[in-house]
């Protein structure tokens, strides 16, 4: 399974926006992680679909999109015009899971499901043969700069438990407080697409890309 580095631009200074995404695209990350936040599933207000749409020509990569939003399956078209590669909701922000994974299939594009930390991991298990991607959320969504949860090791070699029994090899990401420091831990869990936004974005970008990946590069 390969793993993957996707640098959340969350953490990015937003005036230099497209010059740091060319940035951690040139020293390889291969995702590029988008959070969108409505102020009201969480606390938070982020950005949408203009800024989505404006940073799209700046790099191929795939746009790895997390939509933290309540009744998500309402803007899943217009993300997908806008250049989303991925898009992942949340579990508890819709009553009908499954109709939302059917709407981002049909535009011919990735999905993906989250769970908060406080969500048991149980609730995934209909959804485990039917997505492209989970994601753990291994901080509380909302805000950038939070510290890992520890009990999130556990919580995704659940996750990648109840993939094997069933014979899928589907990614599982992770997303909250992933430092070179830690990440090992994540990945020897059962992770493999790795979300860092201060970890990427806060010194030199370029050298803690290339950490990042060194060590991704020495798990596969």
């Amino acid at each position: 399974m390969k793993n993957i580095l996707s640098p959340s631009i969350l953490s990015a200074d937003f005036s230099i926006l497209g010059q740091q995404i060319e940035e951690v695209d040139k020293a390889g990350a291969e995702y590029i992680h988008i959070d969108v936040m409505d102020g009201i599933f969480v606390p938070s207000i982020s950005y949408g679909m203009p800024v989505i749409k404006s940073i799209r020509n700046t790099t191929k990569k795939v746009f790895d999109v997390h939509i933290m939003i309540t009744d998500p399956i309402r803007f899943i078209e217009e993300f997908a015009k806008c250049g989303a590669d991925i898009i992942t909701f949340h579990y508890e922000s819709t009553d009908d899971p499954m109709a939302v994974i059917d709407k981002i299939h049909s535009l011919g594009i990735k999905a993906g499901i989250s769970i908060k930390p406080g969500t048991a991991v149980d609730v995934l298990e209909p959804y485990l043969d039917k997505v492209d991607m989970i994601l753990v959320m291994t901080v509380e969504p909302g805000f950038g700069g939070q510290s890992f949860i520890p009990e999130s090791i556990e919580r995704v070699k659940a996750v990648r438990k109840s993939l094997d029994s069933k014979g899928l090899n589907t990614d599982i990401e992770v997303d909250g407080g992933i430092y070179v420091s830690n990440v090992k831990d994540v990945l020897e869990a059962g992770a493999n697409v790795i979300v860092s936004g201060s970890g990427v974005f806060n010194g030199d970008i370029t050298t803690n890309v290339k950490e990042f990946m060194n060590i991704l590069d020495n798990k596969r």
